[in-house]
């Protein structure tokens, strides 16, 4: 079987690019890497499973917005103020882990506040529903 990994975009205009070119929706997913429990554990029980990336690679483009509290953790200056920029637009109220289902265009179409406390099938699920309405 061929494992699928998908990649998580850190630039907003290449994401929106990508999902105007292929016709596909974008997830933003705020996240502490390295301090927030929730942030991990989404990561760990929902994106990076299989199933979610087997979805994301026909269906989304991912990108991350990540705020590591750790120096060693840092991104580049650039990174940064590119996640800032997204904060302000999409998370003003800057909480963890927020995530947002969102047109090419930047419309936001639903977003997840928190930990989702779901399976990966339901999640899944919640995302076509969304997708399907637009």
């Amino acid at each position: 079987m061929l494992f699928t990994s998908v990649t998580w975009l850190t630039d907003f205009e290449q994401a929106k690019s990508q999902a105007k070119k292929n016709n596909e929706l974008i997830l933003l997913n705020f996240s502490g890497s390295d301090w927030c429990a929730p942030c991990i554990k989404m990561k760990q029980e929902i994106f990076d499973t299989q199933k979610f990336q087997d979805f994301a690679a026909s269906h989304l483009v991912l990108i991350r917005a990540d705020f590591p509290r750790h120096k060693k953790n840092q991104p580049d200056p650039g990174q940064k103020a590119r996640n800032e920029k997204l904060a302000d637009q999409f998370n003003p109220g800057g909480r963890f882990p927020l995530t947002l289902l969102i047109d090419a265009n930047a419309k936001v179409i639903d977003q997840w506040d928190g930990y989702t406390n779901m399976s990966v099938d339901t999640f899944i699920n919640e995302i076509l529903a969304k997708s399907h309405g637009r």
